[in-house]
């Protein structure tokens, strides 16, 4: 993906620790928090770590050889390593021989469910697959990864049980669809790939997600959203309702990165960095997850500024609250913080950005509660 941070989609899930098929020694790492932990506890890789990854229930790291490593709940068998245990060491996700994962979605990914993109542009799934989001035309789980049925895949983002691909240029949905999170201009759910509306042609950069929403980065800057609208998920001026196919975003300058939270149809939030290099948000703000002042939802973007001397390089959204690596590896944290998920050793809410950490790379994932960040040595 081209963002590196993104939005949350599922109810958490009990971590459990348990026995792993294969386990990483010393290495790259990475630091995790929210779901109970309270303050950032290292996790060690075997190897330089590429990207990170969460879902509701698991965490994932792909390291630079290629390989890829989870951790968390696997009872849906979402670790991929062919077993339906948990662990809270790292296992090796199994795919088949000759399989090199080039990348993973570092926006949340569906109810216990995980992908990858493989060298050769295919996408992989495997886990819950509760609402037929990995397009397999069933909802059976699968606790090793599964080729999907796309090829020449750029990006995937999902949530909750939902889930949309850029194939060849051509933006897919598949999975449950309430209110119209697959875009394709109807509330019909399905398992295997339908078209999104109104996007064809035009050259997607990066898919984010939240609970029951999907947004598409455009390459010349502009940004879609679609699905639920209750709080001003859209951000279009309005609320309540849904949207079945995608709406543009009026934003004052081309988006570069784009975050989307969300938890519940009571949440949901997007985070926008511009060209200009201005941060936007919109959605709700029970918690004060979009950092104004009123605790508002807001319908439409408002601009929201870092601490005094901090510039953001890159975003994230939690199911309420909402991140930033700055330019100098310090990871902020602002929102809700009932499981820990800011990161500062309470649970108490902040609308002000707490700093959680100082030696980040610019690699952060969140889903719900569930915060991974590399960090440099």
């Amino acid at each position: 993906m081209a963002v590196f941070a993104v939005c949350a989609g599922c109810m958490p899930a009990v971590l459990a620790g348990g026995a792993a098929s294969a386990r990483a020694s010393s290495g790259g790492t990475v630091e995790r928090w929210g779901h109970g932990k309270l303050s950032p506890v290292a996790v060690h890789l075997s190897g330089p770590v590429a990207e990170v990854g969460t879902s509701n229930s698991a965490e994932y790291a792909l390291l630079a050889n290629g390989t890829l490593w989870a951790w968390g709940a696997g009872t849906h068998g979402e670790l991929g390593d062919g077993s339906t245990l948990s662990s809270a060491t790292p296992v090796r996700v199994k795919f088949p021989a000759g399989v090199r994962i080039a990348s993973i979605p570092a926006n949340s990914m569906p109810w216990d469910t995980a992908f990858a993109i493989d060298t050769t542009g295919h996408v992989w799934g495997w886990g819950a697959n509760r609402g037929g989001e990995l397009c397999l035309g069933n909802k059976r789980s699968h606790s090793i990864p599964v080729k999907l049925p796309l090829s020449r895949v750029t990006a995937v983002a999902g949530a909750d049980q939902h889930t949309s691909y850029d194939a060849g240029g051509t933006l897919y949905s598949c999975g449950g669809n309430n209110v119209g999170e697959l875009g394709d201009g109807g509330t019909k759910a399905s398992q295997v790939p339908v078209r999104v509306h109104g996007l064809s042609g035009r050259s997607v950069t990066a898919l984010v997600s939240g609970f029951n929403n999907i947004g598409a980065l455009l390459s010349n800057g502009q940004y879609y959203d679609w699905g639920w609208n209750g709080g001003g998920q859209l951000g279009d001026g309005t609320a309540g309702g849904f949207s079945d196919v995608p709406v543009r975003v009026k934003l004052p300058a081309a988006v570069t990165q784009a975050a989307q939270g969300g938890n519940d149809p009571r949440t949901g939030h997007t985070l926008v960095k511009l060209s200009n290099g201005s941060v936007y948000a919109w959605g709700t703000n029970g918690a004060r997850q979009l950092g104004t002042a009123n605790p508002g939802p807001k319908r439409s973007p408002v601009r929201i500024f870092p601490p005094a001397g901090v510039t953001y390089r890159s975003l994230a959204a939690g199911a309420d609250s909402s991140y930033a690596v700055s330019t100098t590896g310090q990871v902020y944290a602002w929102g809700g913080n009932y499981a820990g998920q800011l990161g500062d050793g309470s649970r108490m809410a902040s609308r002000k950005p707490v700093k959680v950490e100082s030696r980040a790379t610019s690699l952060i994932s969140t889903t719900s509660t569930e915060v991974a960040v590399s960090v440099s040595k």
